[in-house]
């Protein structure tokens, strides 16, 4: 939908205390992304595995150094183009539905 300024929240995550002599690895996000569009908003959430495998610790980030710019990286990624673009559409659906209701619900009196 034309018009949908889409935003990621991925700061909720869940981490391995220690993990290949690292601290606080990443391996799960708790994710929520909204779409708003004229004063409208819809939102959907979920969880997306990040892989704690195979890191390198000379590109490890260190937990007080994340961002929620950098986690939603991972998320976009895991989750692959196809996937997010799915979400996408799902909240312009839910959008539409808002800012032109197919169905009401009215009380008779």
């Amino acid at each position: 939908m034309e018009g949908v300024t889409y935003s990621w929240d991925c700061k909720t995550v869940d981490v391995y205390p220690t993990h290949d002599s690292l601290s606080d690895v990443v391996y799960n996000v708790h994710w929520r992304l909204t779409g708003t569009k004229d004063e409208k908003s819809a939102t959907n959430i979920g969880t997306e595995m990040v892989t704690a495998d195979d890191i390198d610790p000379d590109t490890f980030v260190p937990f007080d150094e994340l961002t929620n710019e950098i986690v939603t990286g991972w998320v976009e990624s895991a989750m692959g183009s196809d996937r997010v673009q799915e979400i996408k559409d799902s909240i312009d659906a839910q959008l539409q539905e808002l800012i032109t209701p197919t169905t009401e619900t009215k009380t008779i009196e």
